[in-house]
């Protein structure tokens, strides 16, 4: 029931889709399996992703090379959460981090996976000609994953697939929100169980092409600067430094050495003349 709104709005895409899952499929110009079908458009969507995956990469970079002065707000207005929060909003402002920016790929894919539930759940009803089964061991790519013994084989997949690719795309999250998202996957198996065996296929080909898209911008992400020492207030400010009052301090200069001391006069022991008799 609450599918159905959305299958209205979604009907353009579900169209394209399944347009080009025939022109992929076995009688269309390619002709591939409709499984391989669903490997190919995964595919193609990912391609069509780059531009926002590049701006994905880029807010990583940025993310880690600010890093440490991240922490060190959120260490200073520890106790401020609101404070806290409008410094690193003001944090992002000045040096053009955008920390959503890495979700986008994630949110363009999600009216692409709605869509391909609605062509499964038709190919189900009315299959198409052509073979529905997926390397011989599944049944049909329209069956739920839950419904044979190679769909739960698919769901360990997914699972294993969605925590890599989590893994990897987490690097600058909090350590409690990236053991959040790394335990999520193995709860939305029991949904994910529910959908076509098709739409997991689907979800898998994704995650393991963000497993290889990580692999590489580990490659390319400089690694984030080492946080600068803390000083203590006995430490001297540097030359050019300011200090309290806003002006800049003095260098500080060498002290002379001190004097050398001159030795005190040798005193000379005189043997004392025996008293003539």
């Amino acid at each position: 029931m609450i599918l159905l709104p959305l299958a209205h709005i979604l009907t353009p895409l579900e169209n394209i889709l399944r347009d080009v899952l025939k022109w992929l499929g076995p009688h269309g110009t390619i002709g591939l399996t409709w499984a391989w079908s669903i490997v190919a458009l995964t595919v193609i969507v990912r391609l069509l992703l780059v531009p926002l995956t590049v701006r994905q990469i880029h807010s990583m970079q940025n993310l880690q090379r600010h890093a440490p002065e991240m922490k060190e707000i959120q260490r200073k207005y520890k106790q401020d959460k609101k404070r806290q929060q409008e410094e690193l909003m003001k944090f992002y402002r000045e040096n053009n981090i955008n920390p959503a920016a890495s979700c986008l790929p994630l949110l363009a894919q999600l009216p692409v996976f709605f869509a391909l539930y609605f062509v499964l759940k038709d190919f189900s009803k009315h299959p198409p000609p052509g073979s529905l089964s997926w390397l011989h061991i599944v049944p049909s790519i329209a069956d739920k994953a839950n419904a044979h013994w190679s769909g739960y084989l698919l769901l360990a997949i997914y699972a294993g697939s969605q925590i890599a690719s989590t893994f990897f795309m987490s690097a600058t999250m909090d350590k409690a929100q990236r053991t959040l998202l790394l335990v999520m996957p193995l709860f939305f198996i029991f949904i994910i169980a529910r959908f076509p065996v098709g739409l997991v296929l689907y979800w898998v080909t994704t995650n393991l092409w963000t497993v290889g898209q990580g692999l590489i911008t580990r490659r390319l992400v400089p690694k984030a600067p080492p946080p600068p020492p803390k000083r203590s207030s006995r430490t001297p400010p540097k030359g050019g430094e300011a200090d309290g009052n806003g002006a800049k301090a003095a260098p500080e200069q060498p002290k002379p050495a001190p004097p050398a001391q001159k030795a005190p006069p040798r005193r000379v022991k005189r043997k004392k003349r025996k008293a003539r008799r």
